[in-house]
């Protein structure tokens, strides 16, 4: 069969049906935009506008200062002028002052009245302006105020350039202002000085032409407490209040909304047709997608043309990334690819089983599934064989199911051998008791008899001590498996954990000489009390102690053993309190990924002879102190055993051993 006449997929299209039936809003989204673009560039088009005024506004302000200022200057070097060509002081001072041409002039200018100061500030002779100024080209300024007046004051020379005087020229500030051409800013402005208690010197102001703009005020460095203020006569006027613009992006917005509502109008009535068209399609995918086996057709050469959604669940891939595929498919383990190749041709040939196909596919997410595959033969409409039609049913569960069954029943039986030999234990534990008693009443008295004798030998002693201590400490142990057994708790006591330690080592020294291993022991000064079962400890100890010795039988010449001891402070995290830490660490192989779980494990031992109790012993020995037993790889290599014990053993819940 074709590829393209196989029945595709129903998608459901709601997300898409929503973004589809919004397409109608576009005319009228991109007519706003519109609108709110230009409203946009027309706001800054007014704002540049204003900038542009406002820069104009302050020009023009800064060039009437520097006009007043420079018009200043210019009177101040002509009273400068007069003081270098002053007359003697004999005769009529008075007269001869006012007779200079330097003074006349700044009396027509500007200057209604001069001193001359000598050097003791005594009056030498004075000068005045008899007739008015005549009006100067800023006839539109009108002087509402007068009498604020400045002087200028310029030094008077004399024999060898010492000062001899001053020279001082008074004048009105409305005649300067009046004599100042400011022609060229009445135009555009109506201007205005004002004095610091807010009273017009003088204005351009008339009825017939009122200012429109916003005030700008600027104090005047040339006069002191005087204010330029300038008013423009023509406001800007901003597009918001302009009704031609305002009824140009009305008729936009309408022009979108109307071309809006026509193409909703036509969009419904094409979403009415395909919601028809979709129905058969939908009603065929929720039949197949309701089976509870996965679906796929193939071709006859092994093409994927068709699956499910139930078979795209079970393998963790969508439908567009399965469809098209050849062998080898994505799902198939990387280790069986050969296998189910050639499982593959079985069926591509018409040889595929009946009774279905067991095999092992890998979800997307690396889990392994194991599954049923049913083939038959697919056919088109004519008859003829196009390709294979199979049904997969996922198996996992069902033999997971199985595998958990079995497990289960393994370790009821394993309880039972536990139980059994615990009772084991027991009768053990009570029957070895009593000759170990013997064996440690027998060394003793033989170590009697030889501290007896005259000359002891060295060689008696010690291993009779040896024979004692163990015997000794076989008897605590028997008795501590006899506590534990008949349920019985053995109570702490404070202990030097560094002599427990010790002692433990001792007890491994011959051990470790035999096979060449050395024993380092690093013992933390001051180490606090510690409240423990000193028997129970010791054994663990010892037992750690040896499996490290045991380790290292196949490893190099330098084989090492380092126990050490030292304080461990608490954590909020482990919401354990300060504790003291024993390690055992060896060179030998590590874990080599086995975790401390794994280890302690019941019945559970990397020794061929091993019986998989020891550690799961040590750490229920330590957890019974409130303490935990830790495993890793050492960082120089080998592996790191470590137990962390509090201080103060806790108390023991109710019914606990």
């Amino acid at each position: 069969m074709p590829f393209t006449l196989m029945p595709q997929p129903f998608h459901p299209t709601a997300r898409a049906s929503v973004i589809r039936r919004s397409l109608w809003l576009l005319p009228a989204v991109l007519a706003l935009a519109f609108v709110i673009v230009i409203a946009r560039w027309a706001d800054i088009r007014d704002a540049q506008e204003r900038t542009k005024f406002q820069q104009t506004l302050l020009a023009d302000a800064s060039s009437v200062e520097v006009q007043l200022a420079g018009r200043k200057d210019a009177e101040q070097a002509k009273l400068r002028q007069a003081a270098d060509h002053l007359p003697g002081s004999a005769g009529n001072a008075d007269a001869a002052l006012a007779a200079m041409p330097e003074v006349v002039a700044g009396m027509d200018r500007l200057w209604n009245r001069l001193v001359w100061l000598d050097a003791d500030r005594q009056v030498v002779a004075r000068a005045a302006r008899l007739a008015p100024i005549p009006t100067g080209s800023s006839e539109a300024l009108r002087i509402q105020a007068r009498g604020q007046t400045d002087h200028f004051v310029e030094s008077v020379s004399g024999a060898g350039g010492r000062s001899a005087g001053q020279l001082l020229a008074r004048y009105d500030m409305t005649d300067l202002l009046q004599s100042t051409d400011l022609s060229w800013l009445t135009r555009r402005y109506q201007v205005d000085f004002v004095s610091e208690l807010g009273e017009v010197i003088a204005t351009t102001s008339v009825l017939e032409k009122a200012p429109d703009g916003a005030r700008y005020e600027r104090p005047l460095d040339a006069f002191r407490d005087t204010t330029l203020r300038l008013t423009p006569y023509d406001a800007l006027e901003s597009w918001q209040h302009n009704s031609r613009t305002l009824a140009l992006l009305a008729g936009l917005l309408l022009l979108g909304a109307a071309a809006s509502h026509f193409l909703r109008r036509e969009m419904r009535r094409v979403e009415r047709a395909v919601t028809v068209s979709q129905s058969e399609a939908a009603w065929r995918q929720s039949m197949e997608d309701s089976a509870l086996v996965g679906l796929r057709a193939r071709d006859l050469a092994g093409r994927i043309l068709y699956v499910n959604k139930t078979l795209c669940d079970l393998v963790g891939y969508t439908r567009e990334e399965l469809i098209g595929l050849l062998p080898p498919l994505p799902f198939w383990p990387a280790e069986e690819v050969q296998t189910i190749m050639e499982r593959n041709q079985m069926t591509l040939t018409g040889q595929a089983p009946r009774t279905g196909t067991e095999t092992h596919w890998q979800h997307r997410d690396g889990r392994r599934l194991d599954v049923m595959v049913f083939e038959s033969p697919l056919v088109d409409a004519g008859g003829a064989h196009v390709g294979w039609m199979g049904s997969i049913v996922d198996i996992s569960e069902r033999k997971r199911l199985a595998e958990t069954e079995r497990l289960q029943s393994e370790a009821l039986a394993r309880h039972a051998r536990l139980t059994m030999m615990g009772e084991m234990a027991s009768s053990l534990a009570h029957d070895i008791n009593q000759p170990l008693t013997v064996i440690a009443n027998y060394a003793e008295g033989l170590m009697a008899r030889v501290l007896r004798q005259p000359d002891p030998d060295p060689d008696m002693r010690e291993p009779l001590d040896a024979i004692g201590k163990h015997a000794e400490l076989a008897g605590r142990i028997v008795q501590k498996i006899r506590q534990r057994l008949g349920r019985n708790r053995v109570d702490p006591v404070p202990c030097d954990l560094n002599s427990v330690v010790a002692g433990a080592v001792d007890l491994q020294r011959s051990t470790a000489a035999r096979q060449s291993v050395r024993l380092e022991l690093e013992l933390a000064p001051a180490l606090p009390s510690v409240e423990v079962d000193r028997v129970g400890i010791e054994q663990v100890v010892t037992n750690l102690v040896r499996n490290a010795i045991d380790a290292l039988a196949d490893a190099g010449p330098d084989r090492l053993v380092q126990v050490s001891t030292g304080l461990h402070e608490g954590s909020a995290d482990t919401g354990m309190g300060d504790s003291v830490r024993i390690e055992i660490r060896d060179n030998g192989p590590g874990l080599q990924g086995r975790s401390i779980e794994t280890l302690c494990a019941w019945s559970y031992s990397t020794k061929a002879d091993g019986l998989g109790m020891g550690l799961a012993i040590c750490r229920y020995i330590v957890e019974d102190h409130g303490g935990t037993l830790g495993a890793s790889d050492a960082p120089d290599g080998g592996a790191l055993f470590h137990l962390v014990i509090p201080l103060k053993t806790p108390s023991p819940k109710e019914g606990n051993p």
